[in-house]
């Protein structure tokens, strides 16, 4: 019932959007202004937004007139509002990327609201940056914009002018590359140079000097100096199935400073992770410093000052990439060919599980949404040697050391 109610919703929205979408086709004949207004949306969290943040640079290299719009949620907003590439930030709590419940027909309520707003604005592209977001690329339908690209997957396709083939197992942020060059070349515009790779596409978030002076108030604080080396652990993700035990971490942290003696640990998380940093911390000497209340751009500080960031897959490692920081990252039923750094590969290594869980078709299985009660039947991170994460760090250390 629910599968054929989408189906004529959608298809209520592809008649409804047919006169804008007529009346847009026309449009993109028409010459390109001097200053081309361009629409980007991307709905997700901290880690797809930093792996999203090297398309805005490529952008103002090729466009360097145009207006850049980025359309986040306003969980993420912070990655991207300092961003020089960006002429205009719009917030929008994209259904389906909330953590609250809501209706079946809110979806489709909030697309006509905000497609109304969207056709007061005039872009002339408009690029959905993830893949798999129908609800994007009905927008940019809806709002009448002239040329828009994304992937050719259903259902979001007939909403596309611009429709790339979808190839798996690509990087996500190599995806985010191919359809700004997409969009590009909708525009009549170069394609973007290839290969796309992170030394020529970095990913980028620079700290403020108020944020990195708030950084080292709190160092100063815990008895951390400048010469200190310091090593971070940041153990919580969003997905209960991607953590690691709580005692591993104490384990490794404590043979990771008996190897390093000097160095100084600080383990990080939100506020509600709070609880598991203590649990982590009791068993640790010296005691760490537990950070669990800092803005994006203060975690990006401490993570720019640290030696090593070590964690499973989860936002705050990307953020550590685009500090130019190591990284030991643990990786399970995600895919890190997808997922995974996107940085020097020299300076980052990812320790995958080899044990499939029983009840999973294959290991990565893709899968995140396991309810409490079946955790326990996927211990695929959890099953990840101690001694594999303690021999990663060092290597990393004793190549990468700031003394």
């Amino acid at each position: 019932m629910k599968h054929m109610l989408r189906i004529a919703l959608l298809e209520a929205v592809r008649v409804a959007g047919l006169p804008g979408a007529i009346a847009a086709r026309a449009k993109a004949q028409q010459p390109l202004p001097e200053r081309p207004r361009i629409l980007l949306i991307r709905p997700d969290h901290l880690g797809d937004m930093v792996m999203t943040t090297p398309v805005l640079d490529a952008l103002r290299a090729y466009v360097p007139t145009a207006q850049i719009t980025m359309m986040v949620g306003p969980w993420a907003a912070d990655v991207v509002a300092r961003h020089p590439a960006i002429d205009h930030l719009r917030t929008c709590a994209f259904p389906g990327f909330r953590r609250t419940a809501q209706s079946a027909l809110e979806p489709y309520t909030l697309l006509r609201q905000i497609a109304h707003e969207l056709r007061e604005e005039h872009y002339d592209l408009a690029i959905n940056l993830r893949n798999d977001f129908w609800w994007g690329a009905a927008l940019m339908y809806l709002a009448g914009i002239p040329r828009r690209v994304g992937y050719a997957l259903a259902p979001a396709e007939p909403f596309l002018t611009h429709a790339l083939p979808f190839r798996p197992h690509q990087h996500s942020t190599f995806y985010n590359l191919e359809l700004t060059s997409a969009g590009l070349e909708a525009l009549g515009l170069p394609a973007l140079e290839q290969p796309f790779a992170p030394e020529r596409y970095p990913l980028v978030f620079t700290p403020t000097t108020d944020e990195q002076r708030w950084l080292q108030t709190q160092l100063e604080q815990a008895g951390i100096d400048e010469k200190t080396e310091v090593l971070v652990i940041h153990p919580g993700t969003g997905g209960a199935v991607k953590l690691w035990r709580n005692a591993a971490w104490t384990r490794s942290a404590n043979a990771l400073l008996n190897r390093y003696p000097t160095a100084r640990l600080v383990l990080t998380g939100s506020p509600a992770e709070h609880e598991m940093l203590e649990a982590i911390a009791q068993g640790i000497e010296p005691r760490p410093l537990l950070l669990s209340q800092m803005t994006t751009g203060q975690l990006a500080a401490l993570l720019k000052r640290a030696s090593l960031v070590l964690g499973v897959d989860n936002g705050p490692l990307h953020l550590a990439v685009a500090q130019g920081t190591p990284t030991v990252r643990l990786f399970g039923p995600t895919d890190p060919a997808i997922f995974g750094p996107w940085g020097p590969a020299n300076r980052h290594i990812v320790i995958t599980s080899q044990e499939k869980c029983p009840s999973c078709p294959c290991i990565p299985c893709g899968r995140l949404d396991f309810r409490p009660d079946e955790l326990d039947e996927h211990p695929c991170v959890k099953r990840i040697p101690e001694q594999a994460v303690e021999e990663a760090a060092c290597t990393l250390l004793n190549t990468f050391c700031r003394q």
